[in-house]
């Protein structure tokens, strides 16, 4: 379940509130021996769905990212594993989290002790791409996909009439100021070589031209795969907003959101290639670099050696994901289940007495 921190950082943030929110986990197999752990997330995202599909998700909640699926996928290989678990040397550990789209849902599962009783050895994620031809499988070792840090600020000033400025504190001004900062913090101090990017998506204030606002909202997000350049502006960026502010006498409340990146583990990837490569065949399997999104995964790759790919459901003429026409190829879904199910065997094998 959400702490009470992490839900009030996301109501902050804007997100709904969501109390009894919680992950399940399922064992299958012997208590004793190895441990793999197989994920699928199954959050959906604040958006309504135009695909005008006869099961079209209704209202402003819709799978527009693909999470229903890899419910959909890890439950297909769990009824393959349960059907045949005398005969595994071990255990696998079932991962449906939610969260993953607010960055941190594999988190609250690990705080929660998801990686103990039994304690994980190893573990297997897959995203579903509607933008991806069916059946090619996708993945990279090492740093996986980009980190994503959040950071919202509210400002406080103090409004006014636009024709007495000198009597108000201008928040929109400060908020201005902050993002062109923060832009010049990524091209003078982040080193060229280092993949870094940082946009804000939102900068919220004000009601009317005459009027100063008392207070605004500036939203951003910084995205990299390099781990030094990360680490430097998680200690700049602090600093530039508490300066901003304070030099035009506002103040603010600062809450950050943070993802590390996705790290695939070379010595699982070897082993686990020739387990996909049987579902879909090694021509369909390509080494393509790290992917621009972020996976909160992140977290379990962080703690256990482990592997991430994707798996393509469509096609680039396709919508892409988070559009809100997105559509998924099922046929390719018995494939996600059959990877996860082969993976999760052939592992055990290998490292099972």
């Amino acid at each position: 379940v959400h702490s009470a921190e992490d839900r009030e950082k996301m109501v902050f943030a804007g997100y709904p509130d969501a109390p009894t929110s919680t992950g399940v986990v399922g064992l299958i197999g012997k208590k004793a021996g190895p441990c793999i752990l197989l994920r699928a997330d199954m959050d959906g995202l604040p958006m309504e769905e135009t695909t005008g599909l006869d099961f079209a998700a209704k209202g402003n909640t819709a799978h527009m990212c693909g999470h229903d699926a890899h419910a959909a996928m890890l439950l297909g290989a769990a009824r393959i594993l349960k059907d045949m678990e005398d005969q595994l040397p071990g255990t696998v550990k079932l991962m449906f989290q939610p969260g993953e789209e607010m960055g941190y849902g594999s988190k609250t599962m690990i705080d929660d002790g998801l990686l103990e009783n039994p304690k994980v050895d190893a573990a297997f994620a897959l995203h579903i791409f509607s933008t991806t031809p069916v059946g090619e499988v996708t993945y990279c070792t090492g740093v996986t996909s980009s980190s994503l840090d959040s950071f919202i600020v509210n400002i406080q000033g103090k409004g006014g009439h636009s024709s007495t400025p000198q009597l108000s504190i201008d928040p929109l001004m400060i908020a201005n100021q902050i993002y062109t900062a923060a832009n010049m913090l990524m091209t003078r101090e982040v080193d060229p070589k280092a993949t870094a990017t940082l946009s804000a998506g939102v900068l919220r204030s004000g009601t009317a031209v005459n009027i100063l606002p008392d207070t605004a909202t500036l939203q951003m997000g910084m995205r990299t795969y390099d781990k030094e350049a990360r680490a430097h502006i998680l200690e700049r960026l602090p600093q530039i907003i508490d300066h901003y502010v304070k030099a035009w006498r506002g103040d603010y409340e600062l809450v950050t959101f943070n993802c590390p990146c996705t790290y695939t583990d070379d010595t699982v990837s070897h082993e686990l290639l020739p387990a996909i490569a049987e579902i879909v065949g090694e021509e369909n399997i390509s080494n393509t670099g790290p992917m621009a999104g972020t996976e909160d995964f992140s977290y379990v790759a962080e703690a256990v050696p482990s592997m991430f790919i994707c798996l393509g459901a469509g096609g680039p003429d396709q919508y892409p994901h988070h559009n809100p026409r997105m559509v998924l190829d099922e046929s390719v879904f018995f494939q996600g289940a059959a990877i996860h199910a082969n993976c999760a065997m052939e592992w055990l094998s290998q490292h099972g007495k």
